[in-house]
């Protein structure tokens, strides 16, 4: 389905990027697994990779930093001659309150997960327009939809990922290039394996299919949007989480 693609997939070292790098491989993209602070873990993705028959290669970037990221993209298509895919899934959180949150906390959330999207897909856009080819594929969250207390800035950068979505789709379409969001709701991952087992049941009660999502079920779809089936879906955010959000 992705044979001969070559996809980026950014903070891959672990929970929903691990597993659409890994699942992008299996359907025969070769997949650059991009980290900021996790290297061994990333060269454990690499390894599981290529350990189930497919290929990669790491990549350690800041997605927060422009020159960086530019610097990366530069690199990628030198290396390997085009970027057909972009998972733009680096994501952080720094929770709290609106009234005892910091400056900090606020812009580190927004630089890494909105201004991270932009920088990836600024660096990108010219090589995919050059191609006349791409798909891009932004994690935004459910989050980013309906608001959560306590996630104001988290909330602020994954409703921003929505935004820029739509325009550069409006941007970009004509030339063959798709730009959609996935929104995942809560899905089991090391963040919410933190979570006490109570405050997991009181979030699965408001989930219609009264359970906690899968990291597969976020990567299927991030790899069909971003296979030739996809093709005519372009300014879509759609939204995977068990009802959540209806």
């Amino acid at each position: 389905m992705l044979t001969g693609k070559i996809a980026l997939v950014t903070g891959a070292s672990r929970g929903i990027g691990r597993q659409t790098a890994i699942t992008l491989a299996s359907y025969g993209a070769f997949v650059i697994v991009n980290y900021n602070g996790s290297k061994d873990k990333a060269e454990e993705v690499v390894s599981v990779i290529k350990e189930n028959g497919g290929d990669a290669a790491s990549y350690c970037c800041n997605v927060a930093d422009y020159a960086a990221v530019e610097g990366m993209m530069k690199d990628i298509v030198k290396e390997y001659g085009a970027l057909h895919i972009l998972v733009n899934n680096a994501g952080i959180t720094r929770d709290g309150l609106l009234m005892k949150m910091s400056e900090a906390d606020y812009d580190v959330v927004v630089d890494t997960n909105l201004k991270g999207t932009f920088n990836c897909i600024k660096h990108i856009s010219r090589q995919m327009l050059k191609q006349k080819e791409g798909r891009i594929i932004n994690l935004s969250s459910v989050v980013g939809v309906y608001g959560n207390a306590g996630q104001m800035n988290y909330a602020a950068s994954k409703a921003g990922i929505i935004g820029v979505t739509k325009s550069v789709a409006k941007e970009l379409g004509s030339r063959g290039i798709t730009v959609n969001a996935i929104a995942p709701g809560f899905v089991v991952t090391e963040m919410t394996d933190a979570m006490p087992e109570d405050a997991k049941k009181q979030v699965a009660d408001r989930i219609a299919m009264k359970r906690l999502g899968k990291v597969e079920d976020i990567a299927e779809l991030a790899a069909f949007l971003a296979s030739d089936k996809a093709g005519y879906i372009t300014g879509q955010v759609i939204c995977v989480d068990g009802g959540m959000s209806i």
